[in-house]
């Protein structure tokens, strides 16, 4: 930890004291001082966490909720300040002129200028498949309220001017300005504290739209075109001009599309969600070109301009007198106006000024050009270079529809909203009854026939069924309004079998997204249909599922003009939570490896969506190292990944950050699709190797979670899960349906409840049993897999990121944890089975990579989760204390919402909750 930082927390930590005692009272302050020493001391070793707990009993609601959201604030302050360490560190990198970092564009094109065998038409083929996505999840797990993320962003800019003024000799000017920032840092951290951290009602489907679509204006509406033109610029100076110019990054959104479970998700939240993103980027037109208009001053007694530029200067509504000689402002003018009138078509609202909208973003994009060529053409590229050429490129890339918005729902609601269907229109009776080739059967003469299943005059279909249709409806009114971009893709939750696949293909059919061409005897339409294999079995199968498709010639012939790509999206939380940490990394990774040569071999270009959670125990970890991380063939230029909750902000809450993390996706990508980066002697054994390990992993994994007869009390009773159910994170509810059952709880509250109570399980259990019933006392082995981990980015990548969570792990919290369980046998049984794992994990880490802690090479990470853990022992012992009154009947207001406090305060602490 840097001098500056600790000065930093010191800061923040001193004014949010000083809060505390006026707000609260110095009794207050002083509890939360006392308690703040004791918890260093168990950090130290000095005191037993029992001493801790002791606190707290018997002491009044009020004073403990006050303790809590008091160690919640110490938690965000440490971020903030550790944040901008960071990104001070790395600004002092590039001061330094070294060597350009790992998951960096300038890192990525020097590795392709030093490896000297990639060709040019390596990268043209690369980029004509090239789509490099971002994907925001209706996923939400960010604990952060809007106001708390505003206040945040306000300090950790005083913050930064602070550094910078104490970096400067000392004067009057100078001490008066520091005065200044502290008192408006007193400010802002009073307005914090009387900010409630847990939001009383859950938020609504268009809150989280709008929450989503707020990081465009913070960060990627500039970012995403800049890395789209640096990313081409630096290609093009390594590779020669030949190289394509066409965004290689583009975002896209779950929100408002994804109903898998989510009864709140209509037709009228996905219109509000494709209406508002077009609002969006419609509103960032305008205020640029109204800019612009202002720049352009060019006088046509002093420049030149071209006829076309000309004519489009005096087309329509141009005519401003006081503008006869500057031709740009003129046609600008009109530009301008035809935007403002598009985004009032799109509305539906009235548009008075008389412009006429743009039927597409290829005319806006025409019009640009028109500008540019003329500027251009008369020795002005300077000026087409700056805000021309931004909003140009912010047009490739966004268009009207700003991102793409995928629509998701899982099998089983498909299978039932078709039962119906077909039992309406007299098709047949019992659907859901038929064996698998009699429903393809059916679904194909269904997709060929020009028949529609539902008609005005019909009765009503269920709840269900009526919602799903509605979600259809209002996708194809999207298309019509801002073309095929803005839904893109309808993906398959849990796919196990051909007709999966072949039944949503209906529903786009009946509401014309997909159509069958009688003359040319196929179906065609621009939705790509995408199977999600997310459980352990469904990815084992997932490649014989889609040769199988591709076997049923009505949907090869689709495929066939969809440019033959498949997309294929994995699930890592369902993955995760049915076979484990071990096993779920490696079967997702063997599926690809799977679908990658089945591809090849049917002469099918492909496309991986990644379905991550920001925790590790669902898929999360450093975006670079992923996609390295991935099989040969696997990316070739192609990745969509999911980013959802506290990682979104993380990752794009700044220009700074967004960028940082826009250049890791693309150089991954990059690196991935043109240079080998799994450089294995003998890939079959280390596949082999990877292959009994997982499936020793995956059979302690089962014992624990499915044969243990004791496990779901262990777990419902030693986490906060049930109290999770209360902590409003999002609109969609915690489990696809009411059950005890693991497999039907949601994987967020699932690593959640984990992470609270300290043991993580889901970032690392069976992996200490695996590699020892696999290596025993055989040195050879254990070789192997020193050599594995030195070699393979995908061990490397399992075996460090398993580290990170570990790191993150208390067992002797855990072990306090355990004392909830009603049962103490099952208790100690289960909480032992588990502490004995982690040590013998634990051991097996340091054997294979030679390291001496958890986090070692990643020396920031380690100092930041030893400066915290004492400040989050209070928050692990005010939970456990209220969850015990809580369970013991005191269910009022105070306790309750003090519980989802510590949550709050430990998911932010932790940097994790789902």
């Amino acid at each position: 930890m840097t001098e500056q930082v600790r000065d930093d927390i010191r800061f923040l930590g001193r004014i949010l004291g000083r809060v505390i005692a006026e707000q609260e009272g110095e009794d207050v302050f002083e509890l939360v001082e006392s308690t703040r020493q004791l918890a260093f001391g168990v950090a130290r070793g000095d005191e037993d966490a029992e001493a801790l707990l002791a606190t707290f009993r018997g002491v009044d609601e009020n004073k403990i909720n006050l303790v809590a959201r008091s160690f919640s604030h110490f938690s965000l302050m440490a971020n903030i300040a550790e944040d901008l360490d960071d990104e001070a560190a790395l600004a002092a990198l590039e001061d330094e002129g070294s060597q350009a970092p790992d998951a960096s564009l300038q890192g990525a094109l020097a590795k392709l200028r030093a490896d000297g065998t990639v060709s040019p038409g390596d990268v043209a083929t690369m980029l004509d498949n090239a789509q490099v996505s971002p994907v925001f999840t209706a996923h939400p797990t960010e604990t952060r309220r809007r106001t708390v993320f505003d206040v945040q962003s306000r300090i950790v800019a005083l913050l930064r001017e602070r550094r910078g003024i104490l970096a400067q000799p000392r004067t009057p000017r100078r001490d008066a300005r520091l005065t200044q920032i502290e008192r408006e840092a007193h400010l802002r951290m009073t307005l914090l504290w009387q900010t409630a951290l847990i939001r009383i009602a859950r938020p609504r489907i268009e809150d989280e739209v709008n929450v989503g679509l707020r990081y465009f204006r913070l960060s990627l509406l500039d970012e995403v075109p800049a890395i789209n033109r640096d990313t081409i610029a630096g290609l093009r100076e390594l590779f020669g001009a030949g190289v394509p110019d066409r965004p290689l990054v583009r975002t896209g959104s779950w929100i408002g599309g994804d109903h898998d479970g989510n009864p709140f998700v209509t037709g009228e939240t996905l219109t509000y969600a494709t209406q508002a993103a077009a609002d969006t980027v419609l509103d960032y037109y305008d205020e640029q070109l109204g800019e612009l208009e202002k720049e352009l001053s060019l006088s046509d007694r002093y420049s030149e301009c071209s006829q076309e530029l000309r004519e489009l200067a005096d087309r329509g509504n141009n005519d401003v007198p006081s503008r006869v000689d500057e031709p740009y402002r003129r046609a600008l003018h009109g530009v301008l106006g035809r935007i403002r009138a598009t985004r009032c078509a799109l509305a539906d609202a009235p548009d008075s000024d008389g412009f006429d909208p743009y039927p597409t973003p290829q005319d806006f994009s025409a019009d640009l050009d028109i500008i540019d060529r003329s500027l251009r053409q008369f020795d002005d590229a300077i000026i087409a270079d700056d805000r021309l050429l931004r909003i140009r490129s912010a047009a490739e890339t966004f268009g009207f529809h700003l991102n793409s918005l995928d629509l998701r729902q899982n099998s089983e609601s498909f299978e039932a909203v078709l039962g119906e269907l077909f039992a309406a229109a007299g098709v047949t009776a019992d659907y859901a009854g038929l064996d698998e080739a009699a429903k393809c059967e059916l679904l194909v003469a269904e997709l060929t026939s020009a028949r529609p299943l539902t008609f005005p005059w019909a009765e009503p279909f269920s709840e269900p069924t009526e919602r799903e249709l509605g979600i259809f409806r209002a996708a194809a009114g999207a298309v019509d309004k801002l073309g095929p971009e803005v839904i893109p893709h309808c993906i398959v939750s849990m796919t196990g079998t051909v007709s999966d696949i072949l039944e949503p293909m209906i529903l786009l059919k009946e509401f014309g997204l997909i159509s069958f061409d009688p003359e040319r005897g196929q179906l065609v339409g621009q939705v790509d249909i995408a199977p999600l294999f997310e459980t352990i079995d469904d990815l084992k199968a997932g490649a014989r599922i889609l040769e199988e498709l591709w076997d049923v010639p009505v949907y090869r012939q689709y495929l066939r003009q969809r440019d033959d790509l498949q997309e294929v999206v994995l699930g890592y939380s369902d993955s995760n939570k049915d076979g484990g940490y071990l096993s779920a990394n490696w079967e997702l990774y063997d599926a690809q490896i799977a679908i990658v040569e089945a591809c090849r071999n049917h002469d099918i270009r492909l496309r991986f969506s990644h379905g991550r959670g920001g925790a590790v125990g669902r898929g999360g970890g450093p975006t670079y190292d992923a996609i390295l991380a991935q099989p040969v063939g696997a990316v070739r230029g192609s990745v969509r990944i999911t980013e959802q909750g506290e990682v979104i902000s993380a990752h794009y809450g700044t220009a700074t950050t967004a960028r940082r993390h826009l250049e890791a996706f693309v150089a991954g990508t990059l690196e991935a699709s043109l240079l080998d980066t799994e450089s294995l002697d003998n890939p079959t054994r280390a596949y082999e190797i990877m292959r009994e390990i997982a499936e020793l992993a995956g059979g302690k994994y089962g014992d624990l979670i499915r044969r243990d007869p004791g496990f779901i009390d262990y777990f419902t009773q030693s986490t906060p899960l049930h109290e999770i159910g209360d902590l409003n994170l999002g609109s969609r509810p915690t489990a696809r349906k009411q059950t005890s059952s693991v497999s039907d709880l949601r994987a967020i509250p699932w690593v959640l409840s984990w992470a609270q109570s300290r043991v993580n399980l889901p970032g690392w259990f069976g992996v200490g049993t695996a590699i020892t019933c696999w290596a025993g006392d055989d040195e050879t082995r254990w070789e192997e897999l020193r050599t594995l981990y030195r070699t393979w980015s995908f061990f490397r990548s399992v075996m460090d990121n398993m580290a990170q969570v570990m790191g993150k792990a208390s067992m002797d919290l855990a072990r306090i944890y355990s004392t909830l369980v009603d049962d103490p046998e099952v208790s100690e049984r289960v909480f032992s089975t588990i502490a004995d794992e982690f040590e013998l994990t634990q051991s097996v880490f340091h054997r294979i990579t030679g390291h001496e802690s958890l986090m070692a090479g990643n020396d920031r990470l380690e100092r930041s989760v030893q400066r915290r853990y004492p400040y989050l022992l209070p928050l692990n012992a005010i939970q456990i204390e209220l969850l015990r009154r809580y369970r013991s009947g005191d269910d009022s207001f105070l306790v309750s919402k003090t519980i989802q406090v510590t949550m709050n305060g430990l998911a932010t602490g932790l940097r994790v909750s789902g």
